[in-house]
């Protein structure tokens, strides 16, 4: 089978070849390599589960901004905060994708170590995993 792109209409591909392609350049539009997301969900005082924003998120997730653009990292690792991550119970909650490592009960002061450990050095901090089925699946045996 032959395709005619409108990217290269001049130019042929087989099936392998624009399956490449595409492959490729998928990869090459990665804009970032690493992503971490940090709860800063907002509850009522008397919610039985708590929020991570009375937990310091706020100052977790700027921290996190700060110390990544002073290392040259915010090209490759974006941090921001989100919404409720569903994690509560396990005080404030950071995940890292792609690789899905869920953190709990962070602080400002974890935050260097998350990042020379699991963000430069691909090695999760121990500590922090969130030690729970729902969370950090391949690790919990």
């Amino acid at each position: 089978m032959v395709i005619r792109t409108t990217i290269y209409p001049n130019f042929l591909f087989s099936e392998w070849a624009l399956f490449v392609y595409y492959f490729i350049s998928l990869e090459y539009l990665k804009r970032f390599e690493k992503h971490i997301f940090i709860c800063e969900n907002e509850r009522p005082a008397e919610h039985p589960r708590g929020c991570c924003n009375d937990k310091n998120s706020k100052v977790i997730r700027e921290k996190f901004k700060t110390r990544l653009k002073e290392l040259g990292l915010n090209s490759i690792i974006r941090a921001n905060g989100s919404l409720c991550l569903d994690a509560c119970d396990f005080g404030s909650t950071i995940v890292v994708y792609p690789e899905q490592i869920w953190y709990g009960a962070v602080t400002a002061n974890d935050v260097e170590e998350i990042i020379h450990s699991h963000l430069i050095n691909n090695k999760p901090v121990e500590r922090l995993l969130i030690n729970d089925s729902r969370f950090n699946q391949d690790d919990i045996k």
